[in-house]
């Protein structure tokens, strides 16, 4: 009886050590990995796979596989890849759908496969928004179910960039184009719609444009109540994920949103595209923030909740430290790298981020401010870092790097 309990604990340590969605486990982007400090192009790489196409979508990691999509610049053509974690070969590049007409974007920052992963034991779910939702076999990359009909349609206008996560059998995803904005949860076994919640607000703006958001959902836990944390533009709305009914509301503000939540101390922290972090107590109905800023705030990527500090990124490079609880910022430093869009990591008590030049910085987690190293890749950054054993999987724009001591 021993030997079985082992056998459970074991099994479910190494589910957890899984990177297996968008920012980790939970979304928190956090891990207690021995990572080298000091790293860049050549340094510290076991391995670097060269990567064509235009795709941001960050790895995400079971076992001995690294899952990713990527896209041709045009967004006709759409993968899945598959490497070995230890070498970095290519063991799948399977080309999940084709597009005769993708829809078209005024700007090029984003691309047709931004949208992240998800995976578990035997099955990785992978979206492109409008353009397609499949189930592959990680074993095979054989697709098991794909959507592609008019319910899981909108405007993205800029392209995707919301990423799926996965909860009791539920595989759920936000759409907020510029014409629909909505929710959905379909059944992970067969991809049909189990719910689909309508954003419930009022947007105060015809203006399209104002309305599209990238975020990714998050969990979390009140009480015996689990809340489905799903931002969008202007507003964020907890659902009950069993149902989608809506839980509460807060106008958060701002459009654009594309960091994850974070939550902690009873609040719930949010990031916006346009600059703006606001927390919010969980509650009924509609709800204020119980503080909010504006001042080197990242637009793109996602807050660090550690203890009782936040730390974040701002598109502009600068790094900031707040006081969780009121929001006061502690310090805020710019870190001479560019500008960034992938979000950081926590690795025990430093911070590892990544810059659209290709530059990386590490500093402390700590409330005064102490730069630790920096690195220089070829390229640059828009994917999030994934973590496996005591390395990290990077992605540039071009190539994909095993990095460890």
């Amino acid at each position: 009886m021993k030997f079985f309990f082992a056998l459970c604990i074991a099994a479910l340590s190494s589910s957890a050590a899984q990177w297996s969605e968008f920012r980790g486990p939970n979304g928190e982007g956090k891990t207690a990995a021995d990572l080298p400090l000091e790293f860049g192009e050549g340094k510290n790489v076991k391995w670097k796979t060269p990567m064509p196409g235009k795709a941001w979508s960050s790895p995400v990691i079971w076992g001995k596989q690294i899952w990713f999509t990527n896209a041709e610049a045009d967004g006709k053509k759409l993968w899945a890849v598959c490497l070995d974690a230890d070498t970095g070969k290519v063991l799948h590049n399977k080309l999940v759908f084709e597009i005769a007409k993708p829809q078209k974007s005024p700007v090029a920052m984003n691309s047709y496969a931004s949208c992240t992963p998800v995976i578990e034991d035997g099955r990785v779910y992978v979206s492109y928004g409008v353009h397609g939702t499949a189930c592959l076999d990680t074993e095979t990359a054989k697709v098991i179910w794909q959507r592609q009909d008019e319910e899981l349609t909108c405007d993205h206008f800029r392209l995707p960039a919301s990423s799926p996560i996965l909860h009791n059998g539920m595989l759920v995803m936000m759409f907020d184009g510029a014409d629909k904005q909505f929710v959905v949860a379909l059944d992970k076994a067969n991809g049909k719609t189990k719910w689909l919640h309508k954003r419930a607000f009022d947007y105060r703006t015809n203006n399209g444009d104002r309305k599209k958001a990238y975020g990714t959902p998050t969990f979390i836990k009140i009480g015996s109540q689990t809340q489905l944390i799903a931002p969008a533009a202007v507003a964020t709305e907890a659902l009950d994920p069993g149902t989608g009914k809506l839980l509460w509301t807060a106008r958060t503000g701002g459009m654009n949103a594309s960091g994850r939540p974070a939550f902690g101390h009873g609040l719930v922290f949010i990031n916006n595209g346009m600059g703006g972090l606001a927390a919010i107590k969980p509650g009924k109905g509609a709800l204020e923030p119980t503080w909010s800023m504006r001042r080197n705030v990242a637009k793109k990527s996602s807050i660090i909740l550690r203890g009782e500090h936040i730390f974040m990124v701002a598109d502009n490079g600068v790094a900031s430290c707040l006081e969780a609880k009121t929001g006061e910022v502690l310090w805020s430093e710019r870190l001479n790298a560019g500008e960034f869009a992938a979000s950081p990591i926590l690795c025990q008590d430093r911070i590892y981020c990544f810059s659209m030049t290709g530059n990386s910085v590490v500093f402390a987690a700590t409330p005064e401010f102490k730069l630790l190293a920096r690195g220089k890749f070829t390229e640059g950054f828009m994917a999030s870092p994934a973590i496996t054993g005591n390395a990290m999987i990077l992605r540039t724009k071009s190539a994909v790097y095993r990095v460890e001591k």
